[in-house]
């Protein structure tokens, strides 16, 4: 019996990730992390660096929730509404984004690093934007699923 508990939930790290990626959640995580690595790399390259802290922010915490749904930390840890905490950042990564983005593309005459980290910015609010969008879906059907029946005397 436990030996068919193993083969379902690998317990290499490597293959909990190589099956975390392939998952929807682990796909858009692991974008947003490569994404905010690349948008950090322009901003370090431009004249003014001062924009690294959302890229360096947004990738962290990224990093942070995608390890936690990998290792499955969220079903552990239950001190934490991880569904609430993972909106809460998806969309304040897309407004960080968008709003960075469009100064930097604005402001970036002359400098190419600053203009392609803020189109690359603007990539990421989408993405950003499209996961807080996923999130949201799920809310909305984890709420009427749990929700009890009408109360029909009304």
């Amino acid at each position: 019996m436990a030996a068919d508990t193993t083969e379902t939930s690998p317990t290499n790290f490597v293959e909990r990730l190589k099956t975390y990626v392939r998952t929807q959640k682990g796909s858009i995580l692991a974008a947003e992390i490569v994404l905010s690595l690349i948008i950090l790399i322009c901003y370090a390259a431009s004249r003014y660096g001062g924009y690294t802290a959302v890229a360096i922010c947004e990738m962290a915490v990224a990093i942070v929730f995608f390890c936690v749904f990998m290792m499955d930390l969220d079903k552990q840890i239950k001190v934490v509404n991880w569904v609430w905490s993972d909106f809460i950042r998806a969309f304040t990564g897309a407004l960080c984004y968008i709003i960075t983005s469009l100064i930097c593309v604005i402001r970036g005459a002359g400098d190419g690093a600053l203009i392609a980290g803020g189109v690359f910015g603007l990539i990421a609010g989408i993405l950003f934007a499209y996961d807080t969008y996923t999130i949201y879906l799920q809310i909305k059907s984890d709420r009427s699923q749990t929700a009890g029946p009408a109360d029909e005397r009304v």
